[in-house]
């Protein structure tokens, strides 16, 4: 391989960041053609193709993902060793960019991240939710440095990404207080008479659940169904019915929302996944977001026992 040209290597990789070629040239203040021909010298250099169609765009190639990444510790490296030579520290805020699935809990979701805000350098957080499909098309643009799911990316993807299983827990059972006088029989046969809500259908937790009520005979009375964790909590805390939340945070949940835990269980399992572009994690704030959720959050995944 001839030596790598690093001028070519940054108009690539700003290609990479912006999405296009035509963004990367008002960004650099070329001409397409001069950026497409110094794409076409790289790709030379490196045996093979970095971008390809993609409807109307163009999307990283498999050896693209990798000159990518590597793209990104070279520059960083390259703006870590301007601010020593100055004699002067990096100070700015760390860019931390997060997709959230919609369905997650955002009590979970805050706990998940909060290690990455106790960085010694500043972070700059911003969280995006929506769809699995729609974020994680967002980080194949590198437009998120982390999604945060409910579930791992399917294998048949066409995507260089990885999900990496940051731990798995228990749900349990909470409602208003004043449901649970209205209901005040034992767990789980309570759920038999009193109004649930529930996860979307689409999210992978309500599957789970269908058949923990199902294998218990319960055909329960849905009051309402949510794709947004947040807004079932709500409708919960104003007493529209029993609702289910991660059981790992479970007393933060009561202590947040007003609610009493009613009952849990083990038999249904809600993962959590980071979903990335790198197989190795090199983002500090990714980094401390799975370590923190390995070491602490879901170290013990066992739930509470059923409340009478």
């Amino acid at each position: 391989m001839r030596g790598l040209n690093y001028n070519h290597l940054y108009y690539f990789w700003t290609v990479a960041r912006e999405g296009s070629v035509i963004g990367a040239a008002k960004v650099l203040f070329l001409t397409p053609q001069t950026i497409t021909g110094q794409l076409r010298a790289l790709e030379r250099t490196l045996g093979g193709r970095l971008f390809a169609p993609a409807g109307r765009g163009i999307a990283l190639t498999e050896l693209g993902h990798l000159a990518f990444g590597y793209a990104q510790e070279i520059f960083r490296l390259g703006s870590e060793m301007q601010a020593a030579v100055a004699g002067r520290s990096i100070d700015r805020p760390l860019p931390f960019r997060v997709g959230v699935v919609d369905v997650l809990s955002k009590v979970i979701v805050q706990r998940l991240l909060a290690p990455a805000l106790a960085l010694d350098r500043p972070v700059q957080l911003a969280c995006r939710e929506g769809p699995l499909e729609d974020l994680v098309a967002e980080l194949a643009l590198h437009r998120l440095d982390l999604v945060l799911a409910d579930t791992a990316l399917a294998a048949n993807l066409e995507l260089r990404a990885f999900s990496h299983l940051l731990g798995e827990c228990g749900i349990s059972f909470f409602a208003a207080p004043v449901v649970r006088e209205r209901h005040p029989g034992r767990f789980p046969d309570l759920l038999r008479e009193a109004p649930l809500l529930l996860p979307a259908p689409r999210g992978a937790l309500r599957g789970a659940i269908d058949h923990w009520l199902d294998r218990h005979d319960i055909r329960p009375l849905i009051a309402g169904e949510f794709d947004d964790a947040s807004l079932m909590k709500s409708f919960g805390q104003a007493g529209a019915g029993v609702f289910v939340g991660p059981s790992a945070v479970a007393d933060d949940i009561v202590r947040q929302y007003g609610v009493v835990l009613i009952g849990a269980t083990d038999e249904v399992r809600e993962r959590f996944y980071a979903i990335s572009t790198e197989r190795r994690l090199r983002h500090p704030a990714v980094r401390v977001v799975t370590e923190g959720a390995r070491s602490s959050l879901f170290l013990s995944g066992n739930a509470e026992k059923p409340h009478p």
